[in-house]
């Protein structure tokens, strides 16, 4: 399906669906300047505007990046009901005469020292999320580093060795601060310990990218292997990892009036 928008439309007869494709605004087109490792230019990449150049879906983002903060909560806190409480077997006072509320444990909530009423259990906070909000948020995220100018590109990581050393020349070579996610690939094994002892980076196989991590972090690092769509080089291979992401944007206006659809459902539900 093309993501370009009709030139007419009747409102009357449209569907929401269609409504909203005619409104979006068409992706962007955006370019990143490739470089080397030790910052030398090597041109300039058109990169996918249908994944860094969309307008980026804020109640998506915000959906898919709280389910994952919550996925990611332990759920293992637990207070104990009366039943779980040690003693309170007798009664504390006789049923009559005394002036007081008539009582049958001392292990009631009311109670100090007595079990918690309604308080929190082991659980799982996991929420199901459609695999095309998913998709969806980490274009909008990727976007919006690409609108601000915060998506680098190298053409490979050229560490013979482990070394802090090398890694901190060339995030200066390539002129990044921050806080910076470097993507790497399955091959980059000696970028990974490089940047490990670097509090500011933060390393990521591109198969585990998501929108949270991207939005956490200033700049976003991609070689030509790890570039979502290809880097645009004849000489870049393309990464098996980013297909998902590809084949997310190619679904293009069908899969975000979907998971918009759903948004603004569960929005007029709250």
């Amino acid at each position: 399906m093309s993501n370009t928008a009709p030139e007419a439309i009747d409102f009357e007869t449209a569907s929401p669906a269609e409504i909203r494709r005619f409104l979006r605004p068409a992706p962007e087109v955006r370019t990143v300047t490739r470089r080397s490792a030790d910052g030398t230019e090597l041109g300039e990449v058109e990169i996918k505007a249908s994944i860094f150049g969309i307008e980026p879906n804020l109640a998506v983002l915000h959906q898919v990046v709280t389910a994952q903060l919550a996925a990611a909560r332990s759920g293992t806190q637990s207070t104990k009901t009366r039943a779980e409480v040690r003693g309170g077997g007798a009664k504390p006072f006789r049923q009559k005469g005394t002036g007081n509320a008539r009582q049958g444990s001392t292990r009631s909530p009311q109670w100090v020292g007595g079990g918690v009423a309604l308080g929190p259990k082991p659980r799982s906070y996991a929420q199901k999320t459609p695999k095309k909000m998913i998709q969806l948020a980490l274009r909008s995220a990727l976007s919006d580093r690409a609108a601000q100018g915060r998506v680098a590109l190298i053409d490979a990581w050229t560490f013979d060795v482990p070394s802090t050393k090398a890694a901190v020349r060339a995030l200066g070579a390539l002129g990044l601060s921050g806080r910076v996610l470097v993507v790497l690939g399955d091959e980059d094994g000696f970028a990974d310990r490089s940047f490990a002892n670097l509090p500011e980076i933060q390393t990521m196989v591109v198969g585990e990218l998501n929108a949270y991590d991207v939005l956490c972090n200033d700049w976003v690092v991609f070689t030509d292997a790890t570039l979502p769509g290809g880097a645009g080089a004849s000489d870049a291979p393309e990464s098996a990892d980013a297909v998902d992401i590809e084949a997310a944007a190619e679904a293009g206006p069908a899969a975000e009036d979907e998971t918009a659809g759903a948004a603004d459902d569960e929005g007029e539900e709250s």
